[in-house]
């Protein structure tokens, strides 16, 4: 079986850089298609994969600067046929699963043609044969900027005009984006949460697979420490100017790590009780999560991988109530769930962990269900199911 894993781009680490690491652990022989590589920002064992990128790679300034070059995925995409390919793979946070899966080839005639927006299309022959690739969608989230563009524009700090300015541009994305899923063959999401949104936005069925997460360097430790910990990119979606309002008030210990464009507002924000750690090393992570009191999460995510890389440590997580964080926190058991994302209700949360006790074991025994090997078990499992299913539908004959 020949098999290609897709993926939207490569210049910045995060939660889908994650899932392509396992990924490549599964299919090593597999090649990698993006629309852009950024070779001096990646990993250096990167370079060791079979990498193949889209015209857009050569875009200037794209591998630091994408965002101007938004309007010009969905084209870059589509222009890329795997139709040579038995499996496609795409882990999608953007516009890879507009990818061409059909030959568009009709051989008695020489005619290239698009298959053309139709649901599970697979009308395309060769040879007097059915010839059409399987595209299982590993769905991080609809395209977020497309589906959620206020919200997006008013996290980034886009004035009026120019968002006036890109709504027809967004919808002409949207109509797009749209039409590239109803090309996929099955959608798999990363929590109830995405499943949600692609049947909002998509109105396509999909199962949950969790994302892998590598619970190895994480083990609980005797002795935690007295401090709250934050864990994340220093961005404006991420919320933590509400933590940082919170614990101002309630004068406990936070401590924050990581860095981003957020940092000195951030910064200014913050009384004495809050000590910003800045990029913490990898290595440096697992005793820092493992001694804090409880990690705080108050941010609106998609899935979260740092807090069950928290309870993987046996430490509790304060979160706010809604998205990933439903899936992957056990109120009152493995932490406790704020209601609204308000300074207020963090705070409530805060004072109502203070007044409970939580068994390490138990926090450790949830994060379990989110181990890379859980992934790779059930992802395989659902790909050789669905690659016989269409196998056979391939083959069956063709009533007259």
């Amino acid at each position: 079986m020949q098999l290609a894993i897709v993926h939207d781009w490569l210049n910045q680490m995060g939660g889908a850089e994650a899932v392509l690491e396992t990924l490549v652990e599964m299919f090593p022989r597999a090649p990698i298609y993006t629309s852009m590589y950024w070779r001096k920002g990646m990993p250096p064992r990167y370079q060791g994969w079979d990498i193949r990128t889209t015209w857009l790679d050569h875009a200037p300034g794209i591998h630091r600067h994408q965002q101007p070059y938004l309007a010009l995925y969905p084209r870059a995409w589509s222009s890329l046929n795997l139709s040579k390919y038995d499996l496609i793979l795409s882990n999608k946070s953007g516009f890879c699963h507009g990818v061409r899966k059909d030959s568009g080839v009709r051989k008695d005639s020489g005619v290239r043609k698009d298959s053309g927006v139709r649901k599970n299309s697979r009308s395309v022959r060769q040879n007097g044969q059915s010839k059409s690739a399987l595209h299982v969608c590993y769905c991080l989230t609809p395209t977020r900027y497309v589906w959620n563009f206020d919200d997006y524009a008013r996290s980034e700090g886009l004035g009026r005009l120019p968002c006036i300015a890109l709504k027809p541009l967004v919808a002409l994305m949207r109509r797009w984006d749209f039409a590239a899923a109803q090309r996929v063959d099955h959608f798999i999401a990363i929590s109830h949460e995405i499943q949600t949104r692609i049947e909002k936005h998509y109105q396509r069925e999909s199962v949950v697979i969790y994302p892998p997460v590598d619970l190895r360097r994480y083990r609980p430790q005797p002795q935690p420490g007295d401090y709250f910990l934050i864990v994340s990119r220093l961005i404006p979606y991420k919320r933590i100017d509400l933590a940082i309002q919170a614990f101002n008030r309630l004068g406990l210990p936070l401590v924050i790590a990581g860095s981003g464009r957020d940092q000195a507002r951030l910064e200014k924000l913050a009384q004495p009780n809050i000590q910003f750690l800045g990029r913490v090393p990898e290595a440096d992570l697992p005793d820092l999560m493992a001694r804090c009191r409880a990690f705080v999460f108050p941010g609106y995510e998609d899935f979260g991988i740092t807090p069950v890389e928290a309870q993987a440590c046996g430490r509790p997580v304060i979160a706010f109530g809604a998205g990933g964080a439903l899936d992957t926190v056990i109120d009152c058991q493995t932490g406790v769930l704020f209601r609204q994302q308000t300074v207020d209700s963090l705070i409530d949360g805060v004072q109502r962990f203070n007044s409970m006790r939580f068994d390490p074991q138990t926090a450790r025994s949830n994060a379990e269900r989110f181990s890379a090997e859980v992934f790779k078990q059930n992802l395989g499992n659902f790909l050789e199911e669905k690659f016989i299913e269409h196998q056979n539908t391939q083959h069956a004959p063709r009533s007259t």
